[in-house]
């Protein structure tokens, strides 16, 4: 309630003027206390000369505190650069009294009202800095404070004392609208152990147990250590989980927002922390004119990789996105999540690749540069029993898209593809096989150049093993493994779809692209790692 009126107080009638006159009335006051200190708290001054000058510094200090804007900071966000701001408009405000004081001697009286004492305009500017930065602070500080108070917060553990821990521990303190409280550190190194960072004590991961948490109300751990290595990452998080405590981690510092650390990058710990392997990433400028001011065109746009296929695109300055999937409700939400991000220039098209007019319609409306087409049945057992829908769709579709693509003068054509096109045993993987071939055929047939990226599994994507897993452990499990020490190579969807872009602008035409998966993972292990991050045993 207090909050919520605060706000609507400060929202109606808190402006910037208001701001400045409180400031205005902040510098009257060190004015009168200049004189006070100057004469040792004795009115050994006269006090009708101090009312007359009131007036001219009131324009004063108007004119300086405009000039540098500092009425127009939120108060209860003051930051450096409103500290900054503060001191400098002082510093103005001082070497104004100090060039009128000047002028006045030289042209006025002594008895002119701008004539004011040397001593007693440096003593105000010291005043000045000090009240006036007071003052902000400590209407942030009481904000805060009944913010924090009203919010409900859970008690933290930072899992590493070093700097990207105490780079967590600052974001969480500035933001003011976190949920955490940060109640002491967690470290590996013994020479941290058993001291204090801010206050807090570094304690050892064998002295966090049962009695601990209860003591000290702890809820969540967040993990803060740059390059853990995965095993010790499951490790930490299993023994964390077991204590019956919400486990999260802080991004790898290449993906914080500006090179700074916010709350809200915080996340869960996902099955994809705990691979085993380094995380794919790839920084190449040369993408950026692969793909700045270029009309991009998604098919399959609503599924798990056409839609991150579109937010990878949408990183760069293309000049219009084009979405097409036949799912109508899966459109729609990808196409909301990018309004919600403010992304503009972006059209989703409700079509089917089949419809060969529809397809050319849109291809003569929009004029595309480069097409991606992930439109495709890729269930395995699904398209056994339904080959006629595969080879429509994988086979019929991939040609009408390739075909519109070269009438129209497509520069670069990426079709997604998978490593089961490679000798297939199945009908999936032999309709997917045969889309490549007639891709690959169609190169010098126009300006197009056709290129084919092959993926193997992708975790997290539709029909792979993780949906599968997370719906048994939702029901209680069991988890089904085919064989305790079968392998599959996996690459997140992220990684995927980043290789895809790279694929496209490395590519001249004719290539098939095969992604390195890494080392192979036993789907016994990935098993078992999802159990534990659900919080569960087996």
């Amino acid at each position: 309630m207090l909050v919520n009126f605060l706000q609507n107080i400060s929202q109606k009638y808190a402006s910037k003027w208001l701001v400045l006159l409180f400031d205005i009335c902040i510098i009257i006051a060190t004015f009168f206390l200049a004189y006070l200190i100057r004469f040792n708290f004795q009115i050994d001054f006269d006090l009708k000369v101090v009312f007359q000058q009131i007036p001219y510094l009131v324009i004063v200090s108007a004119i300086s505190l405009i000039a540098v804007g500092s009425y127009k900071g939120v108060v209860r966000f003051t930051g450096f650069k409103d500290i900054l701001n503060i001191i400098i408009g002082a510093n103005i405000l001082a070497t104004l009294l100090i060039c009128c004081t000047f002028l006045s001697r030289k042209f006025l009286s002594e008895d002119s009202i701008l004539n004011i004492s040397g001593s007693i305009i440096y003593i105000h500017l010291l005043l000045n800095i000090l009240f006036l930065i007071g003052a902000k602070l400590f209407i942030k500080s009481i904000y805060n404070y009944i913010t924090q108070e009203s919010q409900t917060t859970s008690n933290v553990l930072i899992f590493g004392a070093g700097n990207s821990g105490m780079l967590t521990y600052d974001a969480i303190q500035n933001d003011t609208k976190n949920s955490f409280e940060v109640v002491g550190f967690i470290d590996d190194d013994e020479r941290k152990i058993g001291k204090k960072i801010n206050l807090l004590k570094v304690y050892d991961i064998s002295s966090i147990d049962g009695d601990f948490i209860k003591k000290n109300h702890v809820e969540d751990v967040i993990i803060s250590i740059q390059n853990i290595d995965p095993s010790r990452l499951l490790q930490i998080t299993g023994n964390l989980f077991s204590l019956g405590l919400k486990v999260k981690i802080v991004p790898p510092v290449q993906n914080w927002i500006d090179g700074d650390l916010s709350v809200g990058q915080i996340k869960e710990v996902k099955i994809e922390d705990l691979l085993g392997r380094e995380p794919i990433n790839i920084k190449n400028p040369a993408l950026e004119e692969q793909y700045d001011n270029k009309v991009i065109l998604v098919t399959g746009a609503a599924g798990s990789i056409g839609s991150e296929i579109a937010r990878k695109a949408s990183l760069y300055n293309y000049k219009k996105l084009i979405l097409i999937d036949n799912a109508e409700s899966a459109l729609y939400d990808i196409q909301q999540e990018f309004r919600q991000q403010g992304l503009e220039n972006i059209d989703a098209i409700v079509a089917d690749v089949r419809n060969r007019t529809r397809i050319d319609q849109i291809f003569n409306l929009y004029k595309p540069k480069i097409v991606f087409h992930a439109a495709a049945y890729k269930h395995v057992p699904l398209m056994e029993n339904n080959p006629y829908e595969a080879v429509s769709v994988n086979i019929g579709g991939t040609r009408n898209v390739a075909d519109i693509a070269v009438k129209h003068s497509v520069d670069k054509f990426v079709l997604i593809s998978t490593d089961k096109a490679v000798n297939p045993t199945n009908v999936m993987g032999a309709t997917k096989r045969i889309a490549e071939l007639y891709v690959t055929c169609l190169k010098g047939k126009g300006n197009t150049k056709f290129i084919t990226t092959r993926f193997g599994n992708v975790l997290g994507s539709n029909g792979s093993v993780i949906p599968l897993f997370k719906k048994q452990i939702e029901k209680g499990g069991p988890l089904t493994v085919t064989h305790k020490e079968i392998t599959r190579y996996f690459m997140t969807i992220p990684e995927a779809c980043q290789l895809v872009l790279e694929a496209a602008a490395m590519g001249n035409g004719g290539e098939i692209y095969v992604f390195d998966m890494g080392e192979p993972i036993k789907i016994f292990n990935l098993a078992t790692n999802m159990i534990i991050l659900s919080g569960l045993r087996y």
